[in-house]
């Protein structure tokens, strides 16, 4: 069966691995000077805008690095929710690469507010603190949760009134995007978003994400950056095309409609066993929710998913493009055998 552990755990859609096969058919020029390249960056605009301009990387924790080191100078602050990816997951990279601060803010929901941040935005000018630079958040949350568009443009506002940026990891912004039913434009140019990381892996890609940069002065040394951060594809053109039909055809809306949907039906489901002590709301592809240790261990031997706080027995799981009806009563049979 498949895997609840996340949805990087899941296969390539056979639409996207059709492109690949027929990108190895001839040759091209490598480092991004191919055909398939050039026709990303335009399908790219067609979807955020004529200011976008995107960067291929290899995953998600070099677009992040990549994305803040156009943003920071090694004096500087990035600020972030406790629960933050680039704080959790990234084995420091974000700070080894930078050399700026990485400042943490606790956070209920894994969402910031200018109301959370503001008291962190102090010591402007003084040459003894970190200067406070730019804000990172992700959409969906690590959490599972989502930004409206109101709530990421309040943070952007914000954030520019300070001279600092916005920084959005949007390692599942499909997912986000399909519950709000926003277009990726509408969470991101249009409400202030000055860079971004696109991440699709986790929606059906094999691999490859994306630096997509709005502001001019951001854009103009990340070529530099991509290549001194260890991110530049020689044959560029096996990340681009899979973007191609990702988003011409649609298949990104195809893909996360699925994984959203299953994770609505796995949480119902999970009730009707009589278990209900979710910590978040499931509004994308991801479900937090406590049990007790000793039915961890034994679910453990059965299925496959990651325990998120040992501590309170909270456990995620994460639905994918290509779970099934037979994945979710699978995950429900194992519960049942536990209680």
């Amino acid at each position: 069966m498949r895997s609840f552990g996340s949805d990087n755990h899941s296969g390539v859609h056979p639409a996207i691995m059709q492109a690949i096969i027929e990108a190895n058919q001839h040759h091209q020029i490598a480092y991004g000077d191919d055909d398939y390249t050039q026709q990303m960056r335009r399908v790219v605009q067609q979807h955020f805008g004529p200011q976008a301009e995107p960067f291929l990387v290899f995953n998600g924790t070099g677009a992040n690095v990549v994305s803040l080191r156009a943003c920071v100078q090694p004096f500087n602050s990035i600020f972030c929710a406790e629960t933050a990816h680039i704080a959790v997951d990234e084995c420091g990279a974000p700070e080894f690469m930078t050399h700026a601060a990485l400042r943490t803010i606790p956070t209920p929901d894994g969402k910031l507010t200018p109301e959370l941040i503001a008291p962190h935005l102090v010591n402007f000018g003084f040459e003894h603190h970190s200067q406070p630079k730019v804000v990172y958040i992700s959409e969906c949350t690590e959490l599972g949760t989502v930004y409206t568009p109101e709530e990421i443009k309040a943070l952007a506002d914000f954030l520019h009134g300070y001279g600092m940026y916005l920084h959005l990891d949007g390692a599942r912004i499909a997912n986000a995007a399909l519950f709000l039913q926003k277009s990726f434009k509408e969470l991101t140019v249009d409400c202030g978003v000055d860079i971004m990381s696109f991440g699709a892996t986790k929606n059906g890609l094999m691999m490859g994400e994306m630096v997509i940069a709005f502001r001019p002065e951001l854009a103009e040394n990340l070529k530099y950056l991509r290549k001194q951060s260890a991110q530049l594809y020689s044959k560029m053109r096996y990340a681009a095309c899979q973007f191609i039909p990702y988003l011409e055809n649609d298949i990104w809306k195809m893909n996360a409609a699925n994984a959203n949907q299953k994770a609505q039906q796995l949480r119902a489901r999970i009730v009707e066993t009589g278990y209900t002590d979710f910590t978040q709301k499931t509004e994308a592809n991801i479900l937090l929710f406590k049990l007790p240790k000793e039915k961890i261990e034994q679910l453990l031997q059965q299925t496959f998913f990651y325990v998120w706080n040992e501590n309170t027995g909270e456990i995620r799981l994460v639905t994918s493009w290509d779970t099934t009806d037979e994945d979710v009563e699978h995950f429900i049979q194992c519960l049942k055998q536990i209680s």
